[in-house]
């Protein structure tokens, strides 16, 4: 939990006993663990980009089994993943559950373990100062690799939220359809930005120097390295992901995307008191209410909201347009078809 600094590992439940399609998922997952270990592959840590204050950071990895750095083939996937994969490759890779994974930061060591689908999200103490440091994540059997954490600076008062699909990136696919294409069929250096989006981002962190940027999007953590390429290559703003593993639950047949954006939003509010926060999103989804109903219980925690407004024919893809109104508690919403257009309208508000 945000408030338990001290927790071991990424969050434990009483124990319930799971859902039949998460006991399904959890034999599949052990059958294919089984097959591939039989051919040489090792538990790996991929490491995701953390975030923190000057007393705790928060950590994200996933552990996967590969093939040992070296071989021919880890070779050949090494250098696919530099000319652009096709996305589905992302799921080929098997999970590891239910795995010790070895933190050192700020000049400490802990040991956290991996929930069921490999998924390293926790929070641990840690003395650093403001700025970009590097955890040192491992696992036993693998060669330790290192994740970047942001540190945000205790005097920051403005942070950005921003969605991925069709905020930063465009995807203009059937809404059913956008995260199947996306994930599974889309070379990497085919997904197109969205205009102005990166230049909006990039002045408002060099406007609010210490700003914390924070990309919440309902897209699994298998993406995170596509989208992370995809971010950078296109001079995006550095930042923490923070996205959710598909599947089933313990307690239900598939994960709620919507419960995941709420749930991320009240936990950054918590953890970070002191900042008012502008959230960015689109009006082909939920962003909208989502970012309306987070206002009126945190008026004092958001800056204004930012909708991107899709096309006329971007929306009828995304099903329609969420009906955009005055948030209340007088938080300003703007909008625009695109970043150059948002950013007129947060200069009108004084943001920009």
């Amino acid at each position: 939990m945000p408030g338990d600094l001290h927790a071991p590992h990424s969050g434990s439940l009483p124990f319930r006993k799971p859902h039949r399609a998460a006991r399904f998922e959890d034999m599949i997952h052990g059958f294919r663990e089984r097959w591939v270990r039989r051919r040489g592959h090792v538990p790996t840590v991929v490491p995701y980009t953390g975030y923190g204050s000057s007393e705790w950071v928060r950590i994200f990895c996933r552990v996967l089994l590969s093939r040992p750095p070296g071989t021919l083939k880890s070779e050949r996937r090494r250098r696919r993943r530099e000319q652009g994969i096709r996305g589905w490759r992302s799921f080929t890779s098997v999970p590891v559950g239910d795995v010790s994974v070895t933190i050192e930061v700020g000049g400490q060591r802990t040991t956290v373990v991996a929930d069921r689908g490999g998924v390293v999200d926790t929070r641990i103490p840690a003395q650093l100062e403001p700025g970009w440091h590097t955890a040192t994540l491992s696992v036993a059997g693998s060669k330790p690799v290192e994740a970047p954490i942001r540190i945000v600076p205790p005097e920051t008062r403005f942070g950005i939220i921003s969605d991925i699909d069709d905020t930063v990136m465009v995807t203009a696919l059937p809404r059913p359809f956008v995260a199947a294409w996306n994930t599974f069929v889309l070379d990497e250096h085919a997904r197109t930005p969205t205009p102005g989006m990166a230049v909006l981002l990039e002045r408002l962190s060099a406007k609010y120097e210490g700003a914390l940027v924070v990309y919440l999007s309902t897209g699994a953590w298998n993406t995170a390295p596509t989208l992370t390429r995809f971010l950078s290559r296109n001079l995006y703003p550095a930042g923490p992901m923070l996205l959710t593993d598909w599947g089933p639950t313990h307690d239900r047949l598939f994960r709620s995307g919507k419960e995941h954006k709420q749930k991320n939003l009240r936990r950054l509010a918590e953890e970070f008191p002191d900042i008012r926060w502008l959230l960015i999103g689109d009006d082909g989804q939920h962003d909208p209410d989502l970012y309306a109903e987070f206002a009126a219980e945190n008026p004092d925690k958001v800056s204004a909201i930012a909708i991107r407004e899709l096309s006329a024919g971007e929306a009828v893809l995304a099903g329609g347009r969420t009906k955009q109104e005055s948030s209340a508690n007088a938080v300003p919403v703007v909008s625009g078809a695109d970043g150059s257009q948002i950013a007129d309208r947060l200069g009108e508000i004084g943001l920009l």
